[in-house]
């Protein structure tokens, strides 16, 4: 799957994710590193080309050594031309006479046809890839190494979202009863989502699922935390604590596997820019009780992450499930966590997607929910003066949550969210709806 590599040098983390994703959509791998990675580094990975992906100001400072290395170069910018010291990568969109190319794309451009058929041209007439990576070539690649690596049983730390549900189908194919799948409550779920996990992983689809109730155990960890980095980390720590519990229970359990994707590492800054932590990521503290971390999905972007778990057998609507997040509303609840700030988010998100399931929309978008900004105005409820919390509404679209755009709702069906927000849930005095695009936001909140 490896022996046709290109590597994605990250000067605009937009650009390069965007080339990543279109590269492997031309069926050629490729991994994004940080612009700063090594000359060595860059010969050990022994890829065929390089792609750099610059940003809207100076050139990136480029190393001279990186155009002595015998590999096709072609640089991606939005503004100022990307070049050497010594000015042998040119700006040209089309020229047989170097293995070296400099494009001015904008994100929106490199995703048209004309920027699909640029890298195309650099991936096979410069390059000269074969191609042929597939979603079944990844499969059956990974369950390979998976059987090859894994001499032990394995803990997969169950969500129930999309990501932990391909990791189990294809863990559960690779090691088959080496798995043991746990659910943990951290108190930080959606309305009744703790007994829509049991009921699908135990009992419609048949795995051995262990349901842990640790909620008060996590939310006494983040009582009085504001910083959002730190309630991350927290969280992310408190997880693998939990499941270094559960494993002893459950006798000998060498490995812990996780859902974590690509997305994850590069904005958690393994391999790229720092964005910022995810739980699995960033909050996985140094001392962990198991022989080893298994990640199947982790160089994976979310659409890729779909397609994988159709081809496995996953039904269509578990696939294209509601993302969400490891931390839960966690990162919809801004500021310190309180149990009153949790019990009004719920009820809000009830609501909110209530609504979109009503209106016929729950498939046309891909995530939506509400968030508590932790802050709180005056109105009016029932003739009386109230004081209650901000809740935002957020609905986007996108296929792999790197960039996102606002989905344009009807205002009626804002306004009607709203009122039954304001009026059914205790404690929220007004509702707005965000409507900014990633970037320069991000999805979630913190």
């Amino acid at each position: 799957m490896k022996k046709e590599l290109i590597l994605v040098l990250d000067f605009n983390p937009t650009l390069a994710q965007i080339a990543a994703r279109q590269i492997r959509a031309a069926k050629v791998y490729c991994e994004v590193l940080p612009g700063s990675t090594s000359m060595q580094s860059i010969l050990n990975a022994a890829p065929k080309g390089i792609v750099i992906a610059g940003g809207e100001g100076e050139a990136p400072p480029l190393s001279a050594d990186l155009f002595e290395l015998g590999l096709p170069v072609l640089g991606v910018h939005e503004g100022a031309s990307i070049a050497s010291s010594d000015g042998l990568l040119v700006t040209a969109t089309e020229d047989n006479r170097t293995d070296h190319y400099s494009m001015k794309f904008t994100p929106a451009l490199l995703q048209t046809d004309k920027g699909k058929e640029a890298l195309e041209s650099f991936l096979y007439r410069t390059c000269k890839c074969l191609g042929g990576w597939t979603t079944d070539t990844y499969i059956e690649a990974e369950i390979a190494k998976l059987r090859a690596e894994i001499d032990g049983r394995v803990l997969l730390a169950l969500s129930g979202g999309v990501d932990s549900s391909v990791t189990a189908m294809l863990l559960h194919k690779a090691v088959g009863d080496k798995l043991v799948c746990v659910f943990v409550d951290h108190g930080l779920l959606r309305k009744g989502e703790a007994e829509q996990v049991v009921s699908l992983f135990k009992k419609k689809m048949g795995m051995t699922l262990v349901h842990v109730d640790a909620s008060e155990r996590f939310l006494n960890k983040l009582a009085g935390v504001r910083n959002p980095e730190r309630k991350r980390r927290i969280i992310g720590e408190e997880f693998i604590r939990v499941f270094e519990d559960e494993a002893k229970k459950l006798g000998k359990i060498e490995y812990l596997a996780q859902g974590t994707i690509y997305p994850d590492l590069l904005e958690s800054g393994v391999g790229a820019k720092f964005v910022k932590s995810h739980h699995n990521v960033g909050g996985m503290p140094k001392d962990i009780g198991f022989k080893g971390i298994v990640e199947p999905l982790k160089l994976l972007f979310k659409d890729e992450v779909r397609v994988v778990g159709e081809a496995l057998g996953l039904s269509h609507e578990m696939v294209w499930r509601q993302p969400f997040p490891g931390p839960g509303i966690g990162v919809r609840c801004v500021g310190v966590i309180t149990r009153d700030k949790l019990r009004a988010l719920r009820d809000a998100d009830a609501i909110f997607r209530e609504e979109i399931l009503k209106a016929e929309l729950s498939s046309s978008i891909w995530q939506y929910f509400a968030a508590n900004l932790g802050v709180k105005s005056v109105g009016m409820k029932d003739g009386a003066r109230n004081f209650g919390y901000t809740i935002a509404l957020r609905a986007v679209h996108t296929t792999d949550a790197m960039n996102a755009s606002v989905a344009e709702l009807d205002y009626a069906l804002l306004t009607r969210c709203a009122e039954r927000i304001i009026n059914e849930v205790e404690g929220i005095g007004r509702v707005v709806y965000d409507v900014t695009p990633k970037p320069p936001g991000t999805i979630e909140y913190e």
